[in-house]
């Protein structure tokens, strides 16, 4: 089957296939931050048995708290600071915002698959080094200043404070309404990818490429032209 059949969704089984993709690319090709790991979890009553459930994380992510100031200055100097610009480097590295820092702030990000909406979605959570949870006008201060744009104008960033579906405590995250298609359309304007099979290994590394810059974490452009 090719993408243009496809309706830019996953299942469950090929969600494992891309985080295993995505992780394995990203540890050979980020240094700037520590791998992710797959967290797997018991099975929930609907996931065949066959098929592996767990969800992939990237924890314990320093962040420099803003004073308004600082946050303002870096809106008007720029989207090169922010990963937003569309002149980009020729080597990309993930960054966070780059700021001098008046308090560290700490972020936890776990890309979990939605069996409802089947595809990946960002979660995450900010807290103090005291382990004080941040509020979302705190965690606004910390993102990239172009942010704040997207998520006026894209529902599918749109934030929300939900339980996270393993772990029941209540967590941020990037509502995935809209995912499928937005995601289709990458591969279809990309005739390298444009084959279901290679769609599925490399899905969330594309996935990511957009989503991530909401939160200011950038992959390679190396993950993107790789073909391993």
């Amino acid at each position: 089957m090719d993408v243009s059949s496809w309706d830019g969704s996953l299942s469950s089984s090929d969600f494992s296939l891309a985080a295993r993709t995505f992780a394995e690319k990203w540890k050979r090709l980020n240094h700037t931050f520590p791998p992710w790991s797959w967290v797997a979890c018991t099975k929930q009553p609907w996931v065949a048995s066959h098929e592996v459930e767990g969800y992939l994380s990237l924890e314990n992510i320093c962040l420099f708290s803003l004073t308004e100031e600082d946050h303002d200055e870096g809106s008007r100097e720029g989207e090169e600071e922010t990963g937003c610009s569309k002149e980009e480097e020729p080597i990309d590295t993930a960054t966070l915002v780059q700021s001098i820092g008046r308090e560290v702030h700490f972020y936890d990000f776990h890309i979990v698959f939605s069996a409802s909406y089947r595809v990946p979605v960002l979660y995450f959570r900010a807290y103090c080094s005291g382990g004080q949870p941040l509020a979302l006008d705190e965690i606004e201060k910390d993102l990239p200043a172009c942010s704040s744009k997207v998520l006026l104008a894209s529902k599918w960033t749109f934030i929300t404070l939900e339980e996270h579906p393993y772990l029941n405590r209540p967590w941020y995250k990037l509502h995935p309404c809209g995912t499928s298609e937005w995601v289709k359309l990458l591969f279809l304007g990309d005739s390298a990818l444009a084959k279901y099979g290679v769609a599925r290994r490399q899905y969330l590394v594309s996935w990511f490429s957009v989503v991530g810059q909401v939160v200011g974490l950038r992959i390679p452009f190396q993950m993107l032209n790789d073909s391993n």
